[in-house]
C-alpha cells in the first residue's frame, strides 16, 4: 500500500511540476524577447519575488499613475539604469478624462527617472494625426501638470492622469 501511495505521490507532483514549467515556458514565450529578459524573469518567478504594482512604481516616480492602461500584462523595471518596459496584451488605446488619446503598441519601452518617462518608444498621442510620444515629464510635485513631447512640448492636465483607465484594443500600433 505505501509503495501504490508513493508512486501515485511522486506521479501528481512530477505532473504539477510539468505543468508549472509550462506556464513558465508560455508566460516567457508571450512578453520576452532577448535571452537575459527571459532569465531574470524566471529567476525572480522562481525565487517569488513580489512586485510592486506599476502604479505604484509610477507614484514613486513622481509621475501619474494613469499614463499606462489597467490592462497591462506585466512590466520589467531594470532600476539601476532606469529601463521600464510595459507589457501589453495587444495594441490599444486610452481615451482620457481631458479627451485626449494615447494609444500603445504590445510593448512599451523607456528610461525612468524622477519625474520624467524618457526615451519612450511604443505610445503614440492624437494631435489631428497620430504622433509618437518621445518623453512625459512633470516639473515637480506641485505640478498640476504633464508634459507630453511629442515632435511638440504639450501640457495636460495631471488630474486627467491619476487612475489608470481601461484600455480599447486596435487593431495596429
Amino acid at each position: 500500500m505505501e509503495k501504490a501511495l508513493t508512486k501515485v505521490g511522486s506521479f501528481w507532483i512530477s505532473k504539477k511540476a510539468k505543468e508549472e514549467f509550462s506556464h513558465i515556458s508560455q508566460d516567457i514565450s508571450t512578453f520576452s524577447d532577448t535571452v537575459e529578459e527571459k532569465a531574470k524573469w524566471v529567476f525572480n518567478k522562481l525565487k517569488g519575488k513580489p512586485q510592486k504594482s506599476l502604479s505604484d512604481v509610477l507614484r514613486e516616480y513622481n509621475l501619474p499613475p494613469g499614463i499606462f492602461p489597467q490592462n497591462i500584462k506585466c512590466y520589467e523595471l531594470e532600476e539601476s539604469r532606469g529601463k521600464l518596459v510595459v507589457h501589453l496584451q495587444s495594441p490599444c488605446e486610452v481615451c482620457f478624462k481631458d479627451s485626449s488619446v494615447v494609444r500603445y503598441a504590445t510593448r512599451v519601452k523607456g528610461t525612468l527617472s524622477r519625474g520624467k518617462l524618457n526615451g519612450i518608444e511604443g505610445m503614440k498621442t492624437k494631435v489631428l494625426v497620430w504622433v509618437k510620444v518621445t518623453s512625459l515629464s512633470v516639473e515637480s510635485l506641485k505640478s498640476d501638470k504633464v508634459w507630453f513631447t511629442a515632435g511638440v512640448k504639450k501640457s495636460r492636465p495631471k488630474d486627467a492622469y491619476e487612475f489608470p483607465r481601461e484600455a480599447i484594443k486596435v487593431e495596429e500600433f
